[in-house]
């Protein structure tokens, strides 16, 4: 461990409190996970009608004291007390579920459709559907696929990967969250995935089939730099930016999870190895201190435990814990 002690981290991790919440793709749960004591608090199953669920990933809202997970099996959002975990209901979306995201303010909450190639846009306090969005037309007859999705951290902007495209590159579309319009879009590598901060304007993409990880300026998509990362997947930012987190999922677990400094945009350090194949998606908590990653495939039920050096700010791993069958998204509750 570079530039650090047990003793550091140990100290920077004391008093975190929350819990990690993982969806378990392949059992139709997700799964709780106290961020103090890293025990299991229990899993619970998605509201069933008839079809096996496919929770897919999870967001927070710390607003309204609930947990969406979305469900691909039954074109829907499943909604969570974020401290009972009783089903409050769900949300009908399009079809194909996949990522989504929501505004720091709350506002809106953004689903990924790509076999309807539609965004659902969602009031997470009313509950309320505002806007179908459609992708655009000239990359959908391309073959294009609405992927990952992020909201700008005023809540103006949505960023939408998509993914499919034949040749070298995918792209980020840029959206109004006011009109739902297209307004820009960036040519990227293969199978983006999307992270950013308030520290900064940028928009880091991390592009697995082109081993690199790509940094846009967010105010108009251009291309500031691109850093060399094998395999890179996963995406995970703390609230502070310092440092963003991205997984290597095809490298089999060798040099698994790489740390980049936000304001050199460069690797800290060397990669971390992660103890299970195909490292996949990132939860950190708020104050950064503990990083969660998911190794997903079909078999899986592990979630890997890493305190992050206070001074490397590199993942140093502490254990892991068995939740649901293929743990695919996660994120904090606080």
């Amino acid at each position: 461990m570079a530039n650090g002690s047990v003793t550091q981290i140990a100290a920077a991790g004391e008093g975190i409190q929350g819990k990690i919440v993982t969806a378990n793709r392949g059992s139709g749960t997700i799964s709780v996970i106290d961020v103090r004591s890293d025990s299991l608090i229990g899993n619970f199953s998605l509201p069933s009608e008839g079809i096996l669920p496919e929770p897919m990933y999870v967001v927070h809202s710390a607003k309204t004291n609930r947990v969406f997970v979305g469900d691909r099996a039954n074109n829907r959002v499943a909604i969570f007390d974020d401290q009972t975990f009783d089903v409050e209901g769900y949300i009908p979306t399009g079809r194909g579920v996949f990522h989504m995201w929501v505004d720091p303010g709350e506002n809106q909450l953004w689903v990924n459709n790509d076999i309807d190639n539609t965004a659902t846009v969602i009031d997470p306090v009313t509950l309320q559907v505002l806007a179908t969005v459609a992708m655009p037309a000239d990359l959908v007859v391309m073959n294009g696929k609405p992927h990952d999705v992020i909201l700008d951290p005023s809540g103006e902007f949505a960023y939408v990967s998509m993914v499919g495209f034949p040749g070298a590159y995918d792209y980020v579309l840029k959206f109004s969250t006011d009109s739902f319009q297209e307004i820009g879009r960036a040519a990227v590598g293969k199978d983006p995935h999307l992270s950013l901060s308030r520290r900064n304007k940028l928009l880091y993409v991390p592009t697995q089939n082109s081993s690199a990880v790509y940094v846009l300026e967010r105010d108009n998509l251009s291309l500031k730099t691109v850093i060399p990362v094998p395999g890179a997947h996963g995406a995970g930012m703390p609230r502070n930016g310092r440092t963003f987190y991205t997984t290597n999922l095809p490298g089999g677990g060798s040099a698994g999870l790489y740390a980049i400094d936000t304001r050199a945009n460069s690797v800290i350090g060397e990669a971390v190895d992660t103890p299970f194949p195909t490292p996949h998606n990132i939860a950190l908590t708020t104050n950064g201190y503990k990083l969660y990653l998911t190794p997903s495939g079909g078999a899986a039920d592990k979630v890997s435990i890493y305190d992050i050096d206070k001074v490397s700010r590199r993942p140093v791993l502490t254990g892991s814990i068995t939740v649901g069958i293929n743990p695919f998204g996660l994120a904090f509750v606080r």
